[in-house]
């Protein structure tokens, strides 16, 4: 492949495609699980890490977006681990999760929690000076 090739590459895209390759290649492995109990929760959740994964990647791309698009994606994200999290803690009850599970799931919330303390701190900021807040949109939104 040509230099000119690689300029043009985006690399959100590319990063995302790799991320679906993976979650494909796992997704089907999910298939050789063996057909006992915990087999079986495991290839149940195949989808609900699946999207918690997103999320966690998702959200370290937030600050590429205007504070009204983060402000939804925040809440958006939120929900979704608070309903992907409840899942799989109801499905694993009344054993305890897997720890690498238990992993994802609070690397989802802390990452959450970190980028909504940054947009509530950048949202703090703009108000105290709104001259900026329109150079601040301006840049994130020009990315």
């Amino acid at each position: 492949m040509s230099d000119d090739h690689l300029q043009h590459l985006d690399a959100h895209k590319l990063t995302w495609a790799v991320l679906l390759g993976k979650w494909v290649e796992f997704a089907r492995s999910a298939v050789g699980l063996p057909d006992d109990e915990q087999g079986n929760k495991l290839r149940q959740s195949v989808p609900d890490l699946i999207m918690l994964q997103a999320v966690w990647f998702a959200l370290q791309h937030m600050d590429e977006l205007s504070a009204d698009q983060q402000a939804l994606g925040l809440d958006r994200a939120g929900v979704l681990i608070d309903q992907h999290a409840g899942v799989l803690r109801s499905r694993w009850a009344p054993d305890t999760l897997p720890q690498r599970i238990e992993n994802l799931i609070c690397d989802a919330q802390k990452m959450h929690h970190q980028k909504s303390e940054n947009h509530a701190e950048s949202a703090s900021d703009m108000e105290k000076n709104p001259e900026n807040s329109h150079d601040s949109q301006d840049s994130n939104t020009s990315s």
